[in-house]
């Protein structure tokens, strides 16, 4: 990734976080929209021995009630050496959530999330100079579980493990932050 989309990723969490001081509860259900950030792992029946990536996010919902949502996200990880190569990895994921707030925490909570998720990896390498592509997506079940924090009403930020069965395994640490409309 290179230094003007980290500054406009930057940028953007920025307006996200300003906004929430103006951004309505709304009982009646709860859209919201975040930017996350952390580290991916993949294992590839092609790929040996990856080293781990550096991958950003961006993620949306809708919360039906303060335990019971939906989500949305996206997460792209940047080029990373590979035996005179690159490899990166894109993730797509539709989940559903569930979060269990901690009484008398003041607003810390857990949260669980299963649905299906696509992961397409790309890579090219050199093998006795000469230059392999290989490029495989998959869709299989996916799932995470992370701890989080309601720094207002209309904003949290969450720390979240992810996981995806599937041919292009992906296994996901991230922070990230989202406001509350």
């Amino acid at each position: 990734m290179n230094t003007l989309q980290k500054t406009l990723i930057a940028l953007a969490t920025g307006s996200l976080l300003s906004v929430s001081a103006q951004a309505a509860v709304n009982y009646t259900g709860q859209p919201y929209i975040g930017v996350k950030a952390g580290q991916i792992d993949i294992n590839n029946d092609d790929l040996k021995d990856v080293d781990k990536a550096t991958a950003y996010g961006v993620y949306g919902g809708y919360n039906f009630d303060p335990n019971i949502g939906v989500e949305l996200d996206y997460v792209g990880s940047e080029d990373v050496d590979y035996k005179g190569g690159t490899v990166n990895t894109k993730t797509y994921g539709a989940y559903g959530t569930y979060r269990y707030y901690f009484p008398n925490t003041g607003g810390l909570y857990g949260k669980a999330k299963l649905g299906i998720a696509n992961t397409k990896t790309d890579a090219d390498w050199k093998v006795a100079g000469q230059t392999i592509s290989k490029s495989s997506s998959d869709t299989g079940l996916a799932g995470g579980l992370g701890l989080g924090y309601s720094v207002s009403p209309n904003m949290s930020i969450e720390g979240e493990y992810d996981m995806t069965a599937s041919d292009n395994d992906a296994k996901l640490w991230t922070i990230g932050a989202h406001v509350k409309f």
